[in-house]
């Protein structure tokens, strides 16, 4: 509401002399790129052969050389912000680390970044690597790193920089627990996002410095409490959640820009799908007095750069020896076929399922259910290459971990089992738990009996009040497949965990020479 009222006194106030005071900038940015130099489809996955030409993909550097050049063409001042995560989510990222990314942004003059939990995926150093090679900066304001020796003295909190003639000041956020999300060392220690907000704001407005953007890879709820909790911050540009915010889609989590006080919030999805574009007017004290967009669709209607697909295409050659990399060996065949998967347990699902598991045990996960329909094919028995592991895994999915009430993890179970008759997908193969089915109940009346989770070396009956942390997939856990009880901010989620297909690999690499089985945790009566 305050907004509105600072817009209406604008609008209606905007004498000769007022009006040459105002300052208009267009804030142009992304966040949770995730190496997607390639066009993705609809599912966020990688784009099939053909489709693109068809019109049914989105995104890719390509187009945004393109819809950057023409957002930038529209304004007098603009920035190019991203909120972190460029690192992680393709074989681009496997084979060069920060090499594409870095000089995909300098190509696309990015005038800053935040550092995501995922830029610490291989290290402080690979994340210094990636800085030395950028020509703009890459801040963190809420961590310690001056006891790391790769970036003490090199990663700041905060920078200014000039755009048509005013200073802006450029703050960085990463999620305070990063420590469980990445790999950023023991050198390193996380803090309180409000704190290092505030301590960087009141410096920077101690040097006259009135124009103030946070760059955030904290998630949506963090930087709306961000925004509530501190004075002076004028936008915040997020990432990490993954949120589409907008005033057009019903899809949308919030309004472009969410406003908290007088601070404007955005932040568009994520894999390049869409370009934000806040256009803010400030005055001459700095306050915002208007600020509105929307997220750039990254559609077909968006012209790909020429030199840019040739150049993509070439840095894609090598990525055929990642297909061709041998990861582990499997004694036997393991079954994968969609016929026996999506209707009944089946050794890839075990192995998929297990796979999951273990990866997040450490973290307490107990549970894990992966929908049928992302496996996506059957291995031969001997050595296994990653293209084979992708072939099984080929939508780029993430581990997304939860809590669950017992009673909604039986609700889940049902939705699993009720469309066995079409051979769905959302057949669930799961680990940490079994259970028993009844075709002849109806859909949704109960067929799911005999749930037993696991306990120690055993089973205990499931408790339906009792808190689960689970382990699925990011497309499960958005929804997917009838899921929608996994879905919301309610759960305590982290959705952008490893790439499915690389914890496959390693978890077949860890147990090589795997050796398939199934063990009856799946029954039908």
């Amino acid at each position: 509401m305050m907004m509105r009222i600072l817009t209406s006194v604008a609008a209606l106030g905007l004498t000769a002399g007022m009006a040459a005071a105002d300052y208009n900038l267009t804030i142009l940015h992304t966040n949770d790129f995730h190496s997607r130099f390639e066009p993705v489809s609809k599912y966020d996955s990688g784009c099939r052969e053909g489709d693109n030409a068809e019109g049914k993909c989105f995104g890719g550097s390509a187009r945004l050389v393109t819809a950057i050049a023409d957002a930038r063409a529209r304004s007098n001042n603009s920035i190019l912000v991203d909120g972190g995560d460029q690192f992680q989510g393709s074989l681009f990222y496997t084979y060069y680390k920060g090499k594409v990314a870095a000089e995909m942004m300098n190509k696309l003059e990015y005038d800053g970044m935040t550092v995501g939990n995922h830029e610490f995926d291989d290290g402080p150093e690979v994340l210094r690597g990636f800085m030395d090679s950028v020509g703009f900066p890459v801040l963190m304001s809420n961590a310690d790193v001056s006891a790391e020796p790769a970036l003490a003295d090199v990663l700041k909190k905060s920078t200014v920089i000039e755009r048509g003639g005013e200073k802006i000041g450029l703050i960085g956020l990463t999620p305070e627990d990063t420590h469980d999300l990445a790999s950023p060392g023991k050198n390193i220690t996380f803090g309180d996002p409000v704190a290092a907000v505030q301590a960087e704001v009141d410096r920077l407005t101690a040097e006259g410095v009135n124009k103030i953007i946070v760059l955030s890879h904290s998630g949506y709820v963090v930087d709306q409490k961000v925004a509530a909790e501190t004075t002076g911050v004028d936008v915040i540009v997020g990432g990490h959640s993954n949120s589409y915010l907008s005033n057009v889609s019903d899809r949308a989590v919030g309004p472009y820009p969410t406003m908290v006080n007088d601070t404007a919030i955005v932040q568009a999805y994520a894999y390049g799908k869409f370009l934000g574009e806040l256009n803010v007017t400030f005055d001459d004290a700095g306050n915002v007095v208007e600020a509105s967009g929307e997220p750039l669709s990254m559609d077909a209607t968006v012209a790909e750069d020429e030199a840019t697909v040739a150049r993509i295409a070439e840095l894609g050659t090598p990525l055929e020896e990642i297909r061709t990399k041998v990861v582990a060996e499997s004694a036997e065949s393991i079954n994968g076929d969609r016929a026996v998967c999506r209707i009944q347990e089946c050794q890839m699902g075990n192995l998929v399922a297990d796979a999951m598991l273990a990866r997040v045990k450490d973290q307490g996960v107990t549970i894990a259910i992966a929908n049928s329909g992302g496996i996506r094919a059957s291995m031969e028995s001997g050595e296994v290459t990653m293209g084979e592991v992708l072939s099984v895994l080929p939508f780029q999915n993430t581990l997304s971990t939860f809590e669950l009430d017992g009673a909604t993890l039986v609700a889940a179970l049902e939705n699993g089992v009720s469309q066995v008759e079409e051979v769905k997908g959302r057949f669930p193969q799961v680990a940490g738990l079994k259970f028993s089915w009844d075709a002849s109940v109806a859909a949704g009346e109960g067929r799911v009996q005999d749930v037993m989770v696991a306990d120690g070396d055993g089973y205990v009956a499931v408790d339906p009040a009792k808190t689960y942390m689970v382990v699925t997939n990011n497309y499960v856990r958005g929804g997917g497949d009838g899921y929608k009880m996994f879905a919301g901010d309610d759960k305590n989620a982290y959705d952008f965990g490893p790439d499915l297909a690389d914890v496959l690999a390693e978890y077949m690499a860890t147990n090589s020479p795997y050796k398939p089985y199934t063990d009856g945790r799946i029954s039908q009566k």
